[in-house]
């Protein structure tokens, strides 16, 4: 399943990778400043209130630093220009990055599972926490909210589904902060257990979004095909193009946010191979400008006229 929510329709105007890597660069040290915050309140305040739930939130907000230092590593790297031993560029850093992501995630999710397990074993062991974890689960959960949608609207300007992965991150954390709170409810009410099973809950919901995580980032890096919208629409493109009678064989593979294409270009046969060659240079230059592609190969086939075809007419010579 691809979790990544889809971008707008693209655009003329893309970013370049330098500005790219900047907008991540920018966000996501503003997401380092209020996980290092929030770290620190949530678990001191836990250890304090004797909240296990509350220090399970911020053993989350201390994953979601530590993969926010992979992030920028990541963006770091993936705005190389392309050399000798990296002719399509270092694009996969990007999901090699949210690999990683999903990698913390499950094994956070399972190390508070196993913790909270623990706990449940014994019930009797559980304590009544005070009322102030209770207001910090609940600024926790409004400053994670607001983070998610900045980062969120970063992420689909600059069009990085690694940004998007650590929006969501941070949107994991504000729906894990919402438990941990119905928890701190319920065990302020006289139900103490509630206070672990809530911490069992946000183990379960961490690791279910790791797992998806770095399901999808491994999917990419076995050259995954685009959607098939996005494949409908580059065809759409070639086919406008003037001399292009039909398209076949039109394969593609992600590499990072970028996507990279094969297609044959049906042209008509008598045409000269620098009548050809014009055809193939505009319908590379039609896809790159207006969808997100790092490169596209094209062999030209003959094409012949039968009856009913519709005929585009051929580029000026």
């Amino acid at each position: 399943m691809n979790i990544t929510p889809p971008f707008d329709e693209p655009e003329d105007d893309e970013h370049s990778p330098a500005e790219r890597a900047a907008a991540a660069s920018r966000s996501t040290w503003i997401s380092v400043w209020v996980n290092l915050v929030l770290t620190a309140v949530q678990i001191t305040a836990g250890v304090m209130t004797k909240s296990q739930a509350l220090v399970a939130d911020g053993i989350h907000s201390l994953s979601d630093l530590v993969a926010d230092f992979v992030v920028l590593f990541a963006s770091h790297h993936a705005k190389k220009d392309a050399d000798e031993d990296h002719p399509y560029g270092h694009h996969r850093y990007e999901t090699a990055a949210s690999l990683v992501l999903g990698g913390l995630l499950l094994a956070v999710g399972v190390g508070m599972v196993w913790s909270a397990a623990q706990k449940l074993q014994h019930p009797e062991a559980a304590q009544t926490v005070h009322i102030a974890a209770l207001w910090v689960a609940g600024g926790t959960l409004v400053a994670k909210e607001l983070l998610f949608r900045y980062m969120l609207a970063v992420a689909k300007r600059v069009r990085s589904s690694m940004l998007v992965a650590n929006a969501w991150h941070a949107r994991s954390d504000a729906a894990s902060s919402l438990v941990v709170g119905l928890g701190l409810i319920g065990n302020l009410a006289g139900y103490p257990i509630l206070d672990p099973v809530a911490a069992l809950i946000v183990g379960f919901m961490v690791g279910k979004m790791g797992w998806e995580f770095g399901w999808d980032a491994l999917h990419d890096l076995m050259d995954r095909a685009a959607d098939d919208e996005e494949v409908a629409a580059i065809r759409a493109t070639l086919l406008e193009t003037p001399g292009v009678r039909g398209v076949h064989d039109l394969h593609t593979r992600k590499m990072g946010d970028m996507i990279v294409v094969d297609a044959h270009l049906e042209v008509d046969a008598e045409l000269t191979i620098e009548a050809g060659h014009d055809i193939a240079v505009e319908a590379r230059h039609r896809v790159m400008q207006r969808h997100r592609v790092l490169n596209l190969m094209t062999h030209l086939d003959p094409w012949q006229k039968h009856d009913g075809d519709h005929v585009t007419p051929p580029l000026p010579v």
